[in-house]
């Protein structure tokens, strides 16, 4: 493609997924020229604090761009100015259009957190997770203008660890990720690789999170409720009322819980969302299949709770139930 060995890059992210990536890339042969990333917004009247990449850029001295639209004719005209070989882009948050795309003499290059064409969209690993997948990765992709389409310049796989919850996966992917942008920026500067086409026939949606994916419904089993537990951290969480024979519903956000296989014959018919067992260990909980044990709860307002200091706050007991209360 060309025989330019040290490529000018801009790099597009804001999230703590793309900052292995940018550190990598820092220690590269190649030159980083500006970081695009969102602009800070206000939120209840305060400033949001400085995302990772800014941070991380700042302090390499590297200028910050963060357009409302990086698609403008104005922030194209910006693009322009730092006269770059390549975007690199990863949890940037915001769609390249194919004029902007073009800015850059070789496009740009994706680094997404799953084995495309498998969950293409905003929220690869919560959906994984989600979806109880064993295995997930990361692809290097070229980008084009249909979203998370482009052809694969390489990917790399790794298990799901069984208690793993999409913060430490994001990490995970995210360091699995960083050296292999690396490499795949080498090799397009040396013109070595070409991308390989997805099977459009083979693709899954990872749509966005909604705050409605937290809710619980009790008819699941138990191994899919501790799935969603573990897929929706950091945001929106999972959550469920506790239906008090007195006084209002209480909302609680659950924490750590587990999955216990073979209830007692006695009470293994007890409707979902039943609490079947109370002690400082954990509040068991009745399944559509399974109990799940509760280890850390947390009332709405509140910090999180382990079991048993909650247990010390509050009346629960064994035979309430949990669940929706509307």
């Amino acid at each position: 493609m060309t025989e330019n060995k040290n490529l000018r890059l801009v790099v597009m992210g804001t999230g703590p997924f793309a900052v292995p990536m940018l550190r990598a890339l820092y220690d590269s042969r190649h030159t980083v020229v500006a970081l695009v990333t969102q602009p800070p917004r206000d939120v209840r009247g305060k400033p949001t604090p400085k995302n990772p990449m800014r941070v991380e850029a700042e302090a390499h001295g590297t200028p910050v761009f963060d357009p409302e639209s990086i698609n403008t004719f104005e922030a194209r005209e910006t693009l322009r100015g730092f006269e770059p070989d390549l975007f690199v882009v990863a949890d940037y948050g915001q769609i390249l259009k194919a004029e902007t795309l073009g800015v850059a003499r070789l496009g740009g290059v994706n680094l997404h957190g799953s084995l495309l064409p498998q969950y293409r969209g905003a929220a690869p690993i919560n959906w994984a997770l989600y979806n109880g997948d064993p295995e997930t990765g990361v692809t290097v992709i070229q980008m084009s203008i249909r979203v998370d389409a482009g052809g694969c310049l390489a990917k790399a796989s790794t298990p799901i660890l069984p208690d793993e919850n999409a913060v430490e996966l994001e990490h995970r992917l995210a360091e699995l990720g960083a050296p292999l942008v690396r490499t795949m920026v080498d090799r397009l500067a040396e013109g070595t690789i070409h991308p390989e086409p997805q099977d459009p026939a083979q693709a899954t949606p990872a749509r966005r999170l909604k705050k409605t994916d937290g809710e619980i419904d009790w008819r699941r089993t138990a191994a899919e409720l501790k799935n969603q537990v573990r897929a929706l951290e950091p945001w929106p969480r999972t959550a469920t009322n506790w239906l008090r024979a007195a006084g209002e519903p209480m909302r609680l956000i659950l924490g750590r819980v587990d999955v216990e296989e073979s209830p007692s014959i006695a009470i293994s018919s007890a409707e979902p969302g039943t609490i079947v067992r109370v002690d400082s260990d954990g509040i068991v909980v009745a399944t559509g299949a399974g109990w799940l044990v509760l280890r850390q709860v947390q009332p709405a307002g509140k910090r999180m709770l382990s079991a048993g200091e909650f247990m010390r706050g509050y009346p629960l007991k064994t035979g309430e139930r949990f669940g929706s209360a509307g």
